[in-house]
């Protein structure tokens, strides 16, 4: 997700990885046709195409100089000095419906902590969120189908806009960048709750642990709301837990092996543990973040190292800047 200072463009956040799958899997996961995921995709790239038009570049002439890509007219992007990432002005994307602090508490526009998800602050945004998307989303949807997929995606880019606009109040910020890392955490927790069914499973955690570690890192940089990424991420870890749990390695088979080795439950008891801590600490983590929104509280007042986590200061950049 994208966090634009009022008047200039922000800078985007792709997110990858990679899924470790045990053998029986594998044939398991062709039962499944990727759809939701690329529907996600046409939908954003329509979003944006809508935002290209309703912002109509050539009609608001500003300080910056002139359009860029003035061919395309009226879908032309914003000055490259405004907007570096290819994309409409921050009051556009405002006007869409971005995610502001101001107005999602003193103004009851709660329905910015959805909208914020499907606009993107410029091409470059777009394809690097939308790339990612398809490398790390069909693959799950593959495996899980796209209710539960479709479901961690909206809630994970639900859970980084509600820690977004709890923590960053200066900027508006939009972006899918908090449902992929929602992914990303969805992955990871699978693993976990799925520890005894995987072969090479300490090198499928290393690499995710690695991927997500790299993602994290880059978000200290300015102009991206790593807020957003973190929200997203421990959301879909948790949700992880919840939505993507398997049977213990013989359950399905239980009927073709003999009485001595067939398996009396379904789930490991770990498997069940990890499933109700993550319910709870979900709900919970809702419950406190949205009456902290909505009664206005600033987290930074409850945190104060927590900016940190979205840019480290440098003699070569501000964070305020």
């Amino acid at each position: 997700m994208a966090n634009v200072e009022a008047g200039t463009g922000g800078a985007g956040k792709r997110s990858g990885g990679g899924a470790y799958y045990y053998e029986e899997a594998e044939a398991e996961e062709r039962a499944w046709t990727a759809w939701l995921v690329p529907l996600i995709v046409v939908a954003c790239v329509a979003v944006f195409v809508a935002e290209m038009y309703v912002n109509n570049c050539p009609a608001h002439p500003g300080p910056f100089g002139s359009c860029a890509a003035r061919f395309l007219h009226r879908v032309s992007f914003q000055p490259v000095r405004e907007n570096p990432l290819l994309g409409p002005s921050s009051s556009t994307l405002e006007k869409l419906g971005a995610l502001e602090w101001n107005k999602v508490v003193h103004q009851g526009q709660g329905w910015r902590l959805v909208t914020c998800i499907w606009l993107h602050a410029g091409l470059i945004h777009l394809l690097a969120n939308m790339l990612s998307l398809l490398f790390v989303g069909i693959r799950l949807e593959q495996q899980f189908g796209f209710v539960r997929i479709g479901i961690l995606y909206l809630l994970s880019g639900f859970g980084g806009a509600v820690l977004s606009a709890l923590l960053l109040k200066k900027s508006i910020s939009v972006g899918a960048s908090g449902a992929l890392f929602g992914l990303l955490g969805a992955m990871l927790s699978e693993l976990i709750i799925n520890w005894t069914i995987y072969s090479n499973r300490v090198a499928a955690l290393l690499t995710l642990v690695v991927i997500i570690a790299i993602n994290l890192g880059i978000g200290l940089f300015p102009h991206v709301d790593n807020f957003a990424h973190i929200g997203g991420f421990l959301s879909g870890f948790l949700l992880g837990f919840v939505l993507l749990i398997r049977p213990q390695f013989g359950w399905l088979e239980r009927d073709d092996l003999p009485p001595s080795a067939q398996v009396t439950s379904k789930y490991k008891a770990y498997q069940y543990v990890l499933w109700v801590i993550a319910l709870l600490l979900l709900i919970a983590g809702f419950v406190v973040g949205l009456v902290m929104l909505f009664r206005g509280v600033n987290g930074n007042d409850h945190c104060h190292w927590c900016h940190y986590l979205n840019c480290v200061p440098s003699s070569r950049w501000s964070c305020d800047a």
